[in-house]
């Protein structure tokens, strides 16, 4: 079989085409792949090699990692043939989606305080050590906090917002149910947090005044929202010049019954979405990554999201 038509055949499929783009912006390892697109590593894996016996893609070994490229050299045709895989696979509905997940995974490359965190989060529980636990850790982190106001969208009872206003200097908790602010607002005057108000409102339309806090945190909550766009862009309102949005969620899963056993509105979110509509919402320095996988089934994973508002 000649080369050009090793190479056609192998194009010929849409997640093919998926990896051609993405690799033409630079190389990239089968995990950066994976989480790029979502698909499954052994799925990535069988594509690429395709793609390399074709003659598409180059490997090199770094490690215990192997990243992937463009072939670099290239005739005539096999130049017409990739142009030709690039106009295609920006045809494809997942074009759009990856791209934003390709510009955080080569710029998080450059985030060594990121790659730093992961290797003391690694070496944090490998040895067992008395009083050594991430609870401790947290309120230490807490007890860092500097005197700022902060509002907990979709707080529910509260939980994050008596820890925050141990140290913060207001925190306003909202929550569309009335049970929930009375019991927070109860809870809250029984342990003497006075800087702790609840109030009963909706995510799409706190009631805040507009620029009055220095944070506003989503703690999985954003997909109870009916239009988390909208409940981001609220958010943005009532933070202050330079002020930050703090969004832990869910990844995009496939466990249909937590619309049943959760009453959630949405099945988690894709990276590129959640950056997307930050972005529509006036968030700059948008940061996402993904800080959890639970080991049981449906496997959870959470993401972490944060931005800024701009500063005047």
């Amino acid at each position: 079989m000649s080369n050009t038509l090793k190479s056609l055949r192998a194009l010929a499929d849409p997640t093919r085409l998926r990896i051609v783009a993405l690799l033409e912006k630079d190389e990239l390892s089968v995990n950066e792949l994976q989480e790029i697109t979502r698909l499954a590593q052994s799925r990535i894996s069988t594509h690429l090699g395709l793609l390399t016996e074709a003659g598409v893609l180059d490997s090199r070994r770094d490690g215990r990692r192997a990243f992937y490229r463009i072939h670099s050299d290239s005739d005539t045709a096999g130049e017409e043939m990739l142009a030709l895989a690039l106009r295609a696979a920006e045809e494809l509905p997942e074009h759009e989606g990856d791209q934003i997940n390709l510009r955080r995974v080569l710029a998080r490359r450059q985030d060594q305080a990121q790659l730093y965190f992961n290797q003391v989060a690694g070496r944090f529980d490998r040895s067992y050590g008395p009083g050594r636990s991430w609870q401790a850790l947290g309120h230490l982190l807490l007890r860092m906090l500097p005197p700022i106001d902060v509002a907990d969208l979709g707080s529910g009872e509260g939980l994050i917002s008596e820890l925050l206003a141990r140290h913060c200097r207001s925190v306003i908790a909202i929550d569309n149910s009335e049970k929930m602010v009375e019991f927070g607002a109860r809870k809250a005057r029984q342990n003497g947090l006075t800087n702790l108000e609840f109030r009963q409102g909706d995510l799409a339309d706190p009631p805040i005044a507009s620029e009055s806090v220095d944070w506003a945190i989503l703690s999985q909550a954003l997909h109870h929202a009916e239009d988390p766009q909208k409940a981001l862009a609220a958010a943005h309102r009532i933070l202050r010049p330079g002020g930050r949005i703090l969004v832990l969620d869910l990844v995009r899963h496939r466990f249909t019954q937590a619309r049943e056993l959760y009453g959630d509105h949405w099945l988690g979110f894709a990276e590129a979405d959640l950056q997307q509509w930050l972005e529509r919402a006036g968030f700059k320095k948008v940061e996402i990554s993904i800080v959890a996988q639970e080991d049981q089934p449906p496997h959870f994973e959470t993401l972490l999201a944060s931005g800024t508002r701009a500063a005047r």
